[in-house]
């Protein structure tokens, strides 16, 4: 076989193994992809119903329950418009409290619940992400004089 040809084998397999490469990258991030939605959204039926997606709002006080077993509870969230029940099995971040911004990772169940296999709590009193606060945001509407008002 000639050198050239040695060559020409050598940059076909290279380029097959960057292409290969790169799909496989590809694959593993989409697999890792998971999109945020405030309870309203989920209400809406926005949310995806089979894939895993985040929940984020405010902890509703009074929600939070145990179960028997100790390690499973459940509690509300809410982003001022719509709440959702939410049902967590194992140990919370320190930080987690009623009134608090709290997003959570899992599935939405057939029975309307959010089953989350991950929670993740706010880190200070000031702190939201940013997808909670702006669905936290009060939505504009006019009034009958024709001014902005809150909700």
């Amino acid at each position: 076989m000639k050198a050239r040809h040695k060559r020409f084998i050598f940059v076909v397999l290279a380029i097959l193994g960057v292409g290969i490469a790169a799909a496989l990258a590809i694959s593993a991030m989409r697999s890792n992809l998971s999109y945020f939605f405030s309870p309203s959204q989920v209400v809406a039926g926005e949310a995806p119903a089979d894939a895993l997606f985040r929940l984020g709002g405010l902890v509703v006080k009074d929600s939070l329950a145990r179960q028997g077993d100790g390690l499973t509870l459940t509690f509300a969230v809410t982003d001022n418009a719509e709440t959702l029940q939410v049902s967590y099995t194992g140990i919370l971040p320190d930080l987690f409290g009623e009134g608090q911004g709290v997003v959570a990772k899992g599935r939405l169940g057939k029975d309307g619940v959010f089953y989350a296999e991950e929670v993740l709590a706010k880190h200070d009193e000031s702190y939201l992400p940013p997808e909670v606060a702006d669905s936290l945001r009060p939505v504009r509407a006019e009034d009958d004089t024709g001014t902005a008002t809150g909700r």
